[in-house]
């Protein structure tokens, strides 16, 4: 007898595949001893071997997921029709054969996530309607074949997570090339200017390499969103055609040997992880002082340096008098202003700028003026739907979180101002605190919070280095935390987040969690920005089905969200990493179905998964699980959810 899932998966490949000579006749009933090409064991099939070379008209092999063992068969060349080949998330081992770049119809190579080994076939881009190549995570090596930086019709290739080294190809004549990833390889030599052809790239990853020489040219490359440049042995300075790109929302060329002074544009365009790790690198926040480049001075030179002092000697002694009694009388009036303002702590303290325009304060551990808030150093964090916030700081070396909110889809004043008072309330540990709000004379409006010098849960979990690792009981903190804030919100604060994900989750320095981004849905004037709020959650993986459906949120829906949280800490994997349209609650439960648990979890979770820890993560799955049920319904609520963790966490200190 075999099982129900084995007969049933057999029952899919079989539909899937057209069986002109009746191959698969043969594949019915409940045992499999009689059934071509498939061997049994203990009720489980453990091999299928078909002849696939008879299979002419076959289009489209998918065995995706299925925990295959062994080769790859060399006859899927001599598939005249095949168009896609989905292998990925198996053990499949040994070479790639060289026949697979014979099928001239093949558009689709999916072979990531395996233990193949071995070259790449230097023909694998034989075919001119191959678009999409992903050989990533697995143990390729050598260097990467030219043809494949030449193939016309190559839309995506990714190599990244093997063994290739080398330099790479000198001619990049891919036009169509959208994404390009080669990162955790040992790739060298210098960058081919070459690359610079590829005006369709929207994604360049050449991190974690041996690339050394300077950056590349790139200034052509007018559609790329991403470039990723870090840990290699770069050197030189950053060109300042870095900073033209139109597209560019994200860059890293940390831990590199660049130097010089990083173009001011880019400077306040990304925050200092982006040029970290270069010692002889300047001009970003963090950085050491810029040293001030001298020349030799001429006669001429000294000439005109010596007769301007003389004229202006008498002109500097005579401003000097007037400068300090301004100066005096200034600090004078600063003392008083900010004395005043500290003296109202609980309270909303209204203050207005020299330049007019409304700041309002509660209560904070340090006060400032309108005018200290407008003229304060600043760097972008980040762009959402709802507007823009920044790093600002102030001149007392204060650190405030600023977000500058798009004035055409804020209520009017006096409706917002009614709103954003009742936020300015909101006091709870886990939630991130509005400290004070500023409206401008011409309407624009300022929110200001704490700011949070770990970043989000986002980047604390998936742009980390390999050196770091997230142990067990810091993430159930977090998960508790979460869970805590979002309690205090529905039961107390009678609030609906709406937008609960890890990116909105803030991390203090002892990585304590906040919830950032609170009752913004109700400052806002356009339906359609909250839909686009909800719309971009959803792209990221963390809005609950029905929202599709609701114009508004729920507190189950929220709890989803939670959900999805709690998986991405348990599982590592961000929520955006799907494939082929699966989100993480479904391939976390698909792999849970078919009883491999231990698969879903972060794997440096498990390295160290003693038996009571295991029990933990199992608990927290379930529950996990529970929270992201496709039913409303069948949703806990916050507090039956952050009664659980603590459950959870209690039963497992009682058995250390």
């Amino acid at each position: 007898m075999v099982s129900r899932a084995d007969f049933q998966a057999l029952q899919a490949i079989k539909h899937e595949l057209v069986d002109f000579k009746g191959l698969l006749r043969s594949w019915n009933g409940s045992a499999c001893s009689g059934w071509a090409g498939v061997k049994c064991a203990d009720g489980q099939v453990i091999d299928i071997q078909l002849p696939i070379v008879e299979l002419q008209s076959l289009r489209r092999l998918s065995l995706h997921d299925n925990f295959l063992v062994g080769s790859i068969p060399a006859t899927l060349g001599f598939l005249p029709n095949l168009r896609g080949l989905y292998l990925f998330n198996n053990r499949l081992s040994g070479f790639l054969p060289p026949s697979i770049s014979n099928s001239p119809h093949l558009q689709t190579i999916d072979l990531s996530n395996n233990q193949l080994t071995g070259a790449i076939p230097p023909n694998l881009a034989n075919s001119t309607k191959l678009y999409r190549l992903n050989l990533s995570f697995n143990g390729f090596s050598g260097s990467i074949p030219p043809n494949l930086s030449r193939s016309y019709s190559l839309n995506f290739l990714a190599l990244q997570h093997n063994n290739l080294s080398a330099s790479l190809p000198d001619s990049w004549d891919a036009i169509n090339l959208k994404s390009l990833t080669l990162h955790h390889n040992s790739l060298s030599g210098k960058i081919p200017s070459s690359l610079s052809r590829l005006l369709l790239l929207e994604e360049l990853d050449l991190s974690h390499n041996k690339f050394e020489g300077n950056i590349i040219i790139i200034a052509n490359l007018t559609s790329i969103t991403s470039l990723n440049l870090s840990r290699n042995n770069l050197n030189g300075e950053i060109p300042s055609s870095l900073s033209n790109l139109p597209n560019l929302t994200s860059l890293d060329v940390s831990n590199n040997n660049l130097s010089g002074v990083v173009p001011s544009l880019l400077s306040r365009r990304f925050n200092s992880t982006s040029f970290a790790g270069n010692i002889h690198l300047c001009g970003f926040t963090g950085s050491a002082p810029c040293p001030h480049r001298r020349r030799k001075l001429s006669t001429k030179d000294i000439i005109l340096i010596a007769a301007g002092a003389l004229l202006l000697v008498l002109l500097i002694l005579c401003c000097v008098l007037l400068c300090c009694l301004i100066g005096k009388k200034k600090k004078e009036e600063e003392a008083s202003s900010k004395s005043s303002s500290r003296a109202a702590k609980a309270a909303a303290v209204e203050t207005a700028g020299d330049a007019g325009g409304k700041l309002v304060h509660f209560d904070g551990p340090f006060a400032f003026t309108a005018d200290d808030l407008l003229c304060a150093t600043a760097e972008i964090m980040g762009k959402s739907s709802y507007g823009t916030a920044y790093k600002a700081m102030l001149d007392d070396s204060n650190h405030v979180a600023v977000k500058r909110l798009r004035e055409k889809i804020t209520k009017p004043q006096k409706e917002f101002e009614s709103q954003v008072s009742n936020l300015g309330k909101i006091r709870h540990p886990n939630i991130l605190a509005l400290r004070a709000y500023y409206i401008g004379p011409k309407g624009e409006k300022l929110l200001v919070y704490d700011y949070m010098p770990s970043g989000s849960l986002a980047s604390f979990l998936h742009a980390r280095g390999l050196e770091t690792t997230i142990p067990w009981p810091r993430r159930m903190n977090i998960a508790i935390g979460i869970t805590r804030g979002l309690c205090y919100l529905h039961s107390e604060a009678n609030n609906i987040h709406g937008n609960l994900t890890a990116t909105n989750v803030l991390l203090d320095e002892n990585t304590d969690p906040k919830i950032a981004d609170v009752g913004l849905s109700r400052l806002m004037m356009s339906p359609a920005t909250i839909a686009n709020v909800v719309a971009t959650a959803g792209s990221l993986g963390y809005s609950a089905p029905e929202l599709s459906k609701l114009k508004n949120a729920t507190t189950k829906t929220d709890v989803f969200s939670l959900g999805v949280i709690v998986l991405e800490l348990l599982t590592g994997k961000s929520p955006s990493e799907a494939k082929d349209g699966i989100d993480l609650p479904q391939w976390v439960a698909s792999i849970v179905k078919e009883e491999w648990t231990n698969e879903v979890f972060d794997v440096e979770l498990m390295k160290d998964a003693s038996s009571d820890v295991g029990d933990e993560l199992l608990n927290t799955l379930k529950l996990a699980l529970h929270c992201v049920d496709p039913s409303p319904a069948a949703r806990p609520e916050a507090e039956q959810v952050l009664q659980k963790l603590e459950e959870i966490k209690a039963e497992g200190k009682k058995s250390e």
